[in-house]
Order: structure tokens, then sequence, then C-alpha cells
């Protein structure tokens, strides 16, 4: 599910930038535009994995600040080198301190998400000592409808008005804790296997729904935000079904192929490796390339070169000592 998650996060991210050289023509790269909205639901994954991993492995023995030190090593670290190499290297004109870039996330365009989740693990702790009153269904429902609410309030109305990750964080917390929640009833999502084809359905209709949602409101208001936006109650809903149909399918089939783990612990440098590899490829040939080539095709080749080209990368780094604790 981690390997799906950062391929739909660069599928997001090289179909964005294929509409961006289209100047935004939804009508004529419908095809872009549905795969950029069918890979929403990566960053919501992304968090729910997180729950789910953080409840399934937490010791009670182990004191906070242990636990801070374990998580944090692997995360900051990384996100600190990579920092540094988008705001001083990358993307160098800027409008905030890089102090303020660290807390924000805005070194690159993908960063948010780890300021983000540096908030849910130190709230973790908090949240799992109290985990019996959070789970409770009645409390589950009160706090499902909130996140709807606030989903709403940040799509159709108007943007949460607090500090960034903070904003983002509450956008997201019942994903986590969701993830929390399905890791104490493994038995139960075993048991929804046969919920595979109305899952499948559903990931269609949603998926649907999110390409006519981001394009006639974008169209309606000249707004970009609004197909580029992620937290909306539509995604919500769609993430939880694409995480469910996933656990079904490879639950089911359990594939021990020794390359899954192996790409699945290079997905965090994929995550910060994969926009210098998209910005080189672009500004080398992609734009070129884009103007002599049909929609599906430079969408597959672009997504395959990033794609492959970060990956390699990541395995590479991985095997020099040290490089692996900077890069992720």
């Amino acid at each position: 599910m981690r390997i799906i998650a950062i391929l739909a996060v660069v599928a997001i991210h090289t179909t964005t930038r294929v509409l961006e050289a289209s100047m935004f023509n939804l009508e004529g790269y419908s095809l872009t535009l549905f795969i950029n909205q069918a890979a929403r639901f990566a960053v919501p994954l992304f968090f729910m994995i997180s729950g789910f991993v953080l409840e399934l492995n937490y010791s009670f023995n182990q004191s906070y600040l242990g636990y801070l030190q374990k998580r944090l090593s692997k995360i900051f670290l990384p996100y600190f080198f990579w920092s540094i190499i988008y705001y001083f290297f990358v993307y160098t004109k800027h409008t905030i301190s890089f102090f303020q870039t660290l807390l924000v996330g805005a070194a690159s365009y993908q960063l948010y998400f780890i300021p983000t989740l540096l908030i849910f693990y130190v709230i973790f702790p908090l949240i799992h000592r109290n985990y019996r009153l959070i789970a409770n269904k009645w409390i589950l429902i009160i706090l499902g409808l909130f996140q709807l609410f606030l989903l709403y309030q940040e799509y159709y109305i108007r943007p949460l008005p607090y500090f960034y990750p903070v904003s983002i964080a509450l956008l997201n917390f019942y994903i986590f804790i969701l993830g929390m929640v399905f890791s104490h009833h493994l038995n139960f999502l075993q048991k929804i296997g046969k919920w595979t084809i109305l899952l499948t359905i559903l990931f269609g209709i949603f998926a649907i729904i999110l390409f006519l949602e981001g394009k006639l409101f974008y169209l309606k208001t000249n707004n970009y935000l609004y197909f580029y936006s992620q937290w909306r109650p539509s995604v919500f809903f769609y993430s939880i079904i694409v995480g469910g149909l996933f656990y079904i399918i490879f639950n089911k089939y359990r594939l021990s192929l020794k390359i899954i783990p192996s790409l699945s612990r290079l997905s965090f440098s994929v995550f910060f490796i994969h926009v210098i590899v998209l910005e080189s490829l672009w500004y080398a040939f992609g734009k070129n390339i884009f103007l002599n080539t049909q929609e599906i095709w430079f969408n597959l080749l672009f997504f395959f070169c990033v794609a492959s080209i970060s990956y390699a990368i990541a395995y590479f780094a991985h095997k020099i000592p040290y490089l692996s604790k900077l890069s992720g």
C-alpha cells in the first residue's frame, strides 16, 4: 500500500505539470485530469498507514522521550537535509526564511506532509492512552462528522485560518485515527473480502466524482485549487474506500516477492527525490516531447521515467553507508 501511495504521489505531480503546461486546458486534457484526481487518495492513505503502523507497534514500556527519539530520528534528519537541497539549490526564490520554511514544509511542494506527520507523531501517545474512549462508536461518529465539517469548510467555503501544518493535521486527524482503529480489528478486515466487488464499484464511482467535481468547479470559477485540493469530503470517502480495497486485495493475494519490502523501504527516499527528478526531466526533455506527443503516451512516459529514475537513485543511495540516514 505504501508503494502504491508513493506512485500515486508521483502521478499527481507529473500530471499536474502536464496540466500546467496545457495552461489548465481541462477540456483538452481530460485523461490527465482524471489520473490526477483518481490519485488523490495518496496522502490521506499515507496518514492512515502511519496511524495503523504506530498503533500496531507501540510499546507500553517505552518512555515518551524514547518514543519521540526513535520516530523523529528517522524522519527529521532526512527532512532537514532535503529542505536544504530544495531551499538553496532547487527552488531558490524565497519570501520566507529557511527556519520558517522548515516549520511549514515549504522548501518544495511535497514537503508539507512531513511537518504534519511530525504533529501526529508528537500527539500519538496521547491518542493511544485514550484509545478506548476515542474508539467508542459514538465518539467515532461525532469525530467523523466534525472531520467532514472541516473538509466542507476547507473546500467549499474558505481554507482553515490556522498555521499550515496544523490545518493539514486537522483535515486528516480522523483518517489517522481510523488507521489506529483498523489495527485493532484485523479479523474484521480479513472478513470483508466479500465486499471486493462493492468497493471496486465505489472506487470507480468516486474517481469519476472527483474528476467531475474538480473539472466543473474549475470551469465555473477558474480557480485551479478546486482540482489541486485533496482536502474535500469526496476525497475523504474515496481514501477510505481505496484503503479498504487495497487491504482486501493484498490480504487475499499475499505477494511474497522480495522486491516488495525493498521498494517499500525506498518509498521514503522516493518521496523526497522525485520532484528533483521531475524538474530535471521536464526542463531537459519533457517540454519538447510534450509538444510532439499524444496526451496518453506522454503521461505514461513521464510518470514511468520519474518513478523509475527516482527509485533507482534511492536504491543506489541506500547502498552507500550512512547516506540513507540523510536521504531517507
